[in-house]
């Protein structure tokens, strides 16, 4: 991961980050009301050799920060601590008292420094006060010759006891910005981790990556999809209808010296969007005056009539077996240029069937009456047939939804479709999130769409009747002849 990979697992794991700060926070607060203020009073010697001539001073004080050193451990002894509880009772154990004494020496200098750190401000001061008196006493008594001569080493005190008026914990404005901070890195940290564990499709580049195919198009996230999936009526002049046009323009350059006519669609999995994006597709080349042929090979879960509005009872299926003519079973929807072959009754033996001959021959039907033939077909990873459809087209459309589908699926349908030598036109990734500088806001030049057109359906006694014209006897050998009248441009 490169810090762009990094900077985007952070914005999609932002609500990660933003739960870590609030938990850190919560628990710094919890910490700062809980904790009880303590108080800090202090004292601070100066340790001197009385009598001290000035050709000893350089000597002697070498001599005496050395000895402060020591010093420093005996105040916080247990012989002081003994003392000042026999002397000075404060109601607190030797222990205690020794437990809350901190010293150290001022660097460069002869002077020591004595802490106390207490719950009660007034008692830290008397501990205090008292530890003064008895470390200069004690001082002298372990400095003092056996032989009753004067002690080499003075103690006193210089500044202190003092005790501070406001408490020195907790501090919640530290607790709070560490607690901020502890929860931005574990929050950040958690981001990555999410990232580099979650193995599913979210952005364009890892989809590239995976099929080792052009990006033709990302299809934004549109709510309104669900119940008004085409890119017509107020539809049309929708973020995701203009994505629709601009896959139609890349999948048209995608190869200007060998173009693609039949082109099927597919996807790794069930439920990525592939043919709301066949219909749509086939619906934004006819309005760019193609003349197109929509095919419903998807016969295990077709969709396409009934997203269109069409009478599926009678179609590809038919045709195939030799029941009916495809010239009486393609329907034409709305006033464009836009035939579509429903899927009819389900077969058995879908593979089978869509691998027959009767299949290519209608492909060349479809090829000579019609400039682009979209074909919807079922997805890779489920069963076959998308396979087989895809090897007789001229190339194949491969549908990622955002988020649904993980690389190692992708990259088996990717793999899926070479193993066979079909042409991987290129990779759309569906219901993606865009950003608003992402998304081109097509509303905002206010065109004037005209309301959606009719669809010109077949009604269920012309298909009965298109059935029992077109019956040819499935005992009779060799695939129907099929004619289809070209479309208008």
């Amino acid at each position: 991961m490169d810090v762009r990979d990094y900077l985007r697992a952070v914005r999609r794991g932002w609500w990660l980050v933003l739960l870590a700060v609030l938990v850190s926070l919560g628990v710094a607060g919890l910490v700062t009301v809980r904790t009880q203020p303590k108080y800090v009073a202090s004292v601070t010697f100066f340790v001197t050799t009385p009598n001290q001539g000035v050709s000893e001073a350089y000597q002697g004080s070498i001599f005496m920060q050395q000895r402060v050193k020591s010093y420093a451990d005996l105040l916080q002894s247990d012989r002081l601590a003994q003392s000042v509880v026999a002397k000075s009772p404060l109601g607190l154990t030797a222990e205690e008292v020794q437990s809350r004494i901190t010293a150290a020496t001022i660097p460069d200098t002869v002077m020591l420094r004595g802490t106390v750190t207490d719950t009660d401000a007034t008692r830290a001061l008397r501990l205090t006060e008292a530890i003064a008196a008895r470390f200069v006493e004690l001082v002298r008594a372990v400095e003092t010759p056996a032989e009753g001569r004067a002690a080499a080493i003075k103690v006193e005190v210089v500044s202190g006891p003092r005790v501070s008026s406001t408490p020195v914990s907790p501090q919640p404005l530290r607790n709070f910005l560490l607690g901020a901070l502890a929860g931005l890195l574990v929050g950040v940290a958690l981001a990555v981790l999410r990232a580099r564990l979650d193995t599913r499709l979210r952005d364009a580049v890892a989809l590239q990556r995976v099929t080792g195919s052009p990006l033709l198009g990302e299809i934004p996230f549109d709510p309104a999809a669900r119940t008004a999936p085409l890119i017509v009526g107020e539809a049309a002049t929708s973020a995701r209808a203009e994505a629709i046009r601009k896959l139609r323009t890349n999948l048209r350059f995608v190869d200007v010296n060998e173009p693609a006519r039949v082109i099927a669609v597919t996807s790794a999995l069930q439920g990525e969007g592939k043919t709301t994006l066949s219909c749509n597709l086939a619906i934004a080349l006819a309005e760019a005056g193609w003349r197109v042929a929509l095919v419903d090979a998807d016969l295990r879960r077709p969709k396409v009539a009934e997203y269109l509005g069409l009478e599926a009872s009678v179609g590809l299926t038919d045709v195939l077996l030799g029941d009916v003519n495809v010239g009486d079973v393609v329907q034409r929807w709305g006033d464009k240029s836009l035939l579509v072959l429903p899927s009819g009754s389900s077969p058995p033996n879908p593979s089978e069937l869509l691998g027959s001959k009767a299949m290519a021959d209608l492909l060349l039907v479809l090829r000579e009456s019609a400039d682009i033939v979209v074909i919807d077909t079922a997805p890779l990873r489920n069963v076959t047939d998308g396979v087989v459809v895809a090897v007789q087209a001229d190339g194949a459309l491969l549908v990622s939804a955002h988020g649904r589908t993980d690389r190692g699926q992708v990259t088996a349908a990717a793999q899926a479709l070479q193993s066979v030598s079909v042409r991987l036109l290129g990779c759309v990734l569906n219901m993606a999130k865009l950003g608003r500088a992402e998304t081109y806001q097509y509303e905002s030049y206010r065109v004037i769409v005209p309301p959606a057109p009719p669809a010109v359906p077949m009604d269920r006694a012309s298909a009965a009747a298109a059935r029992g014209a077109g019956y040819r006897g499935r005992e009779q050998a060799g695939a129907p002849t099929q004619e289809l009248t070209r479309l208008p441009r």
